[in-house]
């Protein structure tokens, strides 16, 4: 078993359960659940928002890793006709390739993994509304500064703080602020297909480049003559930092790179994101010291 997933063993039953049915209920009007919908629930727990889903979607799929808790919750939503109770872990289990949304209070020590693997299927949901930590809401919205994590996301979701909660709204209390953050699939996408990949190794290359600026960033593959031309045609402030620059600055950014980049400034930034990706998980699994 990896250190990966012996974390998520650890950690999977840290979760804070909603203790007010109308809060659940607002919780699925918040999401925009309709009566077609397929809605997928991560880690239902005691099954307060279960039963407000069995009555405004077609049919909820709920995972549970916790044997005792998804075994009760069989027992009690026995007399729905629509739901189905999965025991095992989100992240062994395939996301469906028709259309469905995704609604789910989460465990907040594993939210990054669950986002990462909602937004990077091959068919995202339509639609996610996530009960989540305040401080990951504001990063994956790239407020109030902007964040990588929201570059990666931004071209291909609209997200936004759909609802906040009081800690007296759940059982055990939490001790951050909650959000509910809501996720919705663009259509069509700010980027290209042919030109995801190539974006998205872009930011992440620049974001990356542990540089003062986006142009000392920019210079590590731009020549000054590419530099001064981008300053003329005012695309972004090249003085700025990387976490100063708005979303549309970096859209813009990139597509004055498309149009002026060589063949070999392109392969400069190839696998910038999977290298970021290889050296995250070289990080998790580093043993850590024994804090006894």
């Amino acid at each position: 078993m990896t250190n990966r997933n012996q974390q998520r063993k650890r950690t999977s039953y840290a979760q804070n359960f909603l203790i007010r049915a109308n809060l659940a209920r607002r919780i699925v009007e918040r999401a925009a659940i309709q009566p077609d919908d397929l809605v997928i629930e991560i880690g239902p727990g005691r099954g307060a928002l279960t039963h407000c889903l069995a009555h405004g979607c077609r049919q909820v799929i709920a995972i549970e890793k916790d044997p005792t808790l998804a075994r009760r919750l069989g027992r009690e939503v026995g007399a729905h006709g629509n739901v189905a109770i999965f025991e095992g872990d989100f992240f062994d289990l395939p996301l469906p390739l028709t259309p469905y949304k995704v609604v789910a209070n989460i465990p907040f020590n594993v939210t990054a993994a669950i986002v990462n693997k909602l937004t990077g299927a091959v068919n995202p949901p339509e639609g996610t509304a996530l009960i989540i930590q305040r401080e990951a809401a504001e990063r994956f919205l790239g407020e109030p500064k902007q964040t990588l994590a929201a570059l990666l996301l931004g071209p291909w979701f609209e997200l936004q703080i759909a609802d906040r909660f009081r800690q007296q709204d759940f059982v055990p209390p939490p001790r951050v602020e909650v959000v509910l953050l809501r996720f919705s699939k663009r259509g069509p996408p700010l980027i290209c297909p042919q030109e995801a990949q190539v974006y998205r190794d872009f930011v992440t290359f620049v974001f990356t480049a542990w540089k003062p600026t986006i142009g000392d960033a920019l210079g590590t593959i731009l020549p000054r003559r590419a530099l001064a031309r981008l300053t003329r045609r005012g695309v972004v402030n090249l003085a700025l930092k990387p976490s100063e620059v708005s979303f549309d600055g970096w859209l813009s950014l990139f597509r004055a790179f498309l149009e002026g980049a060589t063949p070999a400034q392109r392969q400069a930034i190839r696998g910038a994101e999977e290298r970021l990706r290889r050296e995250q998980e070289r990080i998790e699994k580093r043993p850590r010291p024994d804090a006894r």
